[in-house]
């Protein structure tokens, strides 16, 4: 009997030799005949740590890893490309200078309110 072969994306890739791969299919619904997708998530063994984020990837079905891991990457079908350019190449505000700015207004208007509001007390 063949073992089963899926192609999905790889969505999360932070543990040692394990990927998580999203699998999408489409359904269509027995009463109301809407094609609708459902998605599956499944832990997978990736030997040699090559899946990033993004990524499409063949799984295959295999023995029992661990508890929740029993497929295993086949091939990686294409790459997910990153963005070279940076926010300061292209003139627009990083996030940590909106952070900042943003908390400084913040700072700023609750002292101004504090200070009108014991004004208006007195």
């Amino acid at each position: 009997m063949a073992r089963k072969r899926r192609v999905g994306f790889a969505v999360a890739d932070a543990r040692h030799k394990t990927v998580a791969v999203r699998v999408e299919r489409t359904v269509r619904h027995p009463l109301y005949k809407k094609i609708m997708r459902r998605r599956k998530r499944y832990l997978v063994h990736d030997e040699l740590n090559d899946c990033k984020n993004g990524d499409r990837v063949v799984i295959e079905e295999c023995r029992p890893l661990s508890k929740r891991k029993s497929w295993r990457v086949i091939e990686i079908l294409e790459r997910h490309e990153v963005a070279e350019i940076q926010p300061q190449e292209i003139g627009a505000p990083s996030l940590e200078e909106a952070a900042s700015t943003s908390d400084a207004g913040a700072s700023a208007d609750s002292g101004a309110g504090v200070a009108a509001g014991n004004e208006d007390a007195a």
